[in-house]
């Protein structure tokens, strides 16, 4: 793997839930990240008249998943779940780039993953040819990256 110079493709990834559930296929993947927001802080009697910068709390950002829709109710079944049971409904979601030959090459895993949005698809008599998406959107609480 270190004798490798060109990046890996974006499109060749899968999405499982809980450490294997796969709820469908996803085309698209975004909003992987996480972000630390740093304090500003200086002392009384330094000497330089600059701040400090001090590491305070982190946030993982939301991540958008969609899909083309299937026959398949599991997905909008957790979504009734995180209405009624709150934190019991968290599930944990690994996100893994996969290289030519299908093998793992980087792995995000988030922890207590909530849905917070879903938006259904749009749907239009014309056209004829475009696939119906649907879209959730998930908050965690944490994020892992696993090489």
């Amino acid at each position: 793997m270190a004798n490798r110079t060109t990046p890996y493709g974006a499109f060749n990834f899968v999405v499982n839930f809980d450490g294997g559930e796969v709820f469908g296929g996803f085309s698209d993947v975004s909003g992987i990240g996480t972000e630390l927001t740093v304090a500003e802080y200086r002392n009384g009697n330094d000497k330089e008249n600059h701040v400090r910068k001090v590491a305070g709390v982190h946030k993982v950002a939301d991540v958008t998943l969609k899909r083309g829709i299937l026959n398949s109710k599991t997905l909008f079944d957790w979504i009734g779940a995180a209405r009624v049971k709150g934190p019991e409904a968290q599930k944990s979601v690994t996100i893994t780039l996969l290289d030519e030959s299908q093998k793992p090459v980087q792995s995000w895993v988030l922890r207590g993953v909530v849905p917070m949005k879903y938006t259904g698809p749009t749907l239009a008599g014309k056209g004829g040819g475009d696939v119906a998406m649907e879209e959730v959107v998930l908050s965690a609480e944490a994020m892992e990256l696993s090489v």
